[in-house]
């Protein structure tokens, strides 16, 4: 806990690629780049005051917007229900493209309150608030918080209690990201994901997982390529982005090692050894993408090692342009 609480502070959470492919709700991975900000300012009273919901097609009601559910869950967590503050959101991520979106608001409130409370829960304590808001937006999965939270490369154990762990990485890939202008939302992503399948779908799937975490451990990257193999999610929602299999061919052919799904898409991953072919195979993807017209959105990122950061501000001003370096 801190000696001095701030009167204000502003936090930043890092988007996801969740799954990162075969790994459903299991890994996941904090990028770098964008990511969604969350101003907080200590009031007086007990009210939690969302002051700007970030986009204007959500949700107003601090009851259903993750921002408001996780600062709330973090202050009980704390014992402080009597605590108030407002909270201004800055979002970064598109909504609905599996950057993980939900869950950066969701990290980001928590942080921003918590830092305000002096800081005094553990990281899978916190990581449980962040999921009451998930749970409530998007579904109950951690691999895009966690990851945000905690930065880099991120194994779920559990989600009652949390439990999460950071994968060794021994040499950081770089990753094309292609963002269709199509919406997909996470709940309605999961209710095409089979109920039941065969011991044959899940021996494949573990195995595809397994060769992940030895391949982010060891640096192989092409071992991670050849793992990326989604026997479950990715056939069940490819029908549902146009071009995503042309897509992701692109890729390979301009250097790719492989790619899948971010999340639950439509944004689309390609796993590469260089900046320079992540670029190549972005562009790839976008011509692929707008052939089918559809517009898309294109960025290179690699592992964000940091997770969630936050800063304190002046609590007159909270000049949300003002980001500057991490606390």
């Amino acid at each position: 806990m801190t000696d001095t609480l701030p009167e204000a502070v502003h936090a930043f959470a890092p988007g996801s690629i969740g799954n990162i492919g075969p790994g459903l709700d299991v890994l996941g991975c904090a990028v770098t780049g964008a990511g969604d900000r969350v101003v907080a300012r200590r009031i007086a009273g007990d009210v939690l005051v969302l002051e700007d919901a970030g986009h204007p097609d959500l949700p107003t009601d601090p009851a259903r917007h993750a921002c408001t559910i996780a600062a709330d869950a973090v202050r009980r967590a704390c014992g402080a229900p009597a605590f108030g503050a407002t909270l201004r959101v800055i979002k970064g991520l598109p909504l609905s493209a599996g950057q993980g979106g939900s869950a950066a608001s969701a990290v980001a409130a928590a942080v921003a309150v918590h830092a305000l409370l002096g800081e005094p829960l553990d990281q899978m304590t916190l990581l449980g608030c962040c999921l009451e808001a998930e749970s409530t937006v998007a579904g109950r999965h951690l691999d895009n918080l966690a990851p945000s939270l905690m930065g880099g490369v991120v194994t779920v154990l559990g989600t009652d209690p949390c439990d999460a762990v950071r994968v060794p990485v021994q040499r950081a890939p770089w990753f094309a990201l292609a963002y269709p202008h199509i919406t997909v939302r996470t709940a309605d992503a999961r209710t095409v994901l089979p109920q039941f399948l065969p011991r044959a779908t899940c021996i494949a799937q573990l195995a595809s997982v397994s060769a992940m975490v030895t391949a982010f451990a060891s640096g192989d990257l092409a071992l991670l390529g050849r793992s990326l193999v989604d026997h479950i999610a990715e056939p069940a929602r490819a029908p549902r982005v146009p071009g995503f299999a042309d897509a992701l061919r692109a890729a390979r052919d301009a250097g790719a090692v492989g790619g899948s799904f971010s999340g639950s898409g439509p944004t689309t991953f390609a796993v590469c050894p260089s900046e320079a072919i992540a670029a190549q195979a972005a562009a790839a993807m976008q011509f692929v993408y707008r052939a089918t017209g559809v517009d898309c959105d294109i960025r290179v990122v690699t592992i964000d090692d940091v997770g969630a950061r936050w800063h304190a501000v002046d609590a007159a001003v909270a000049d949300h342009d003002a980001w500057g370096a991490t606390a």
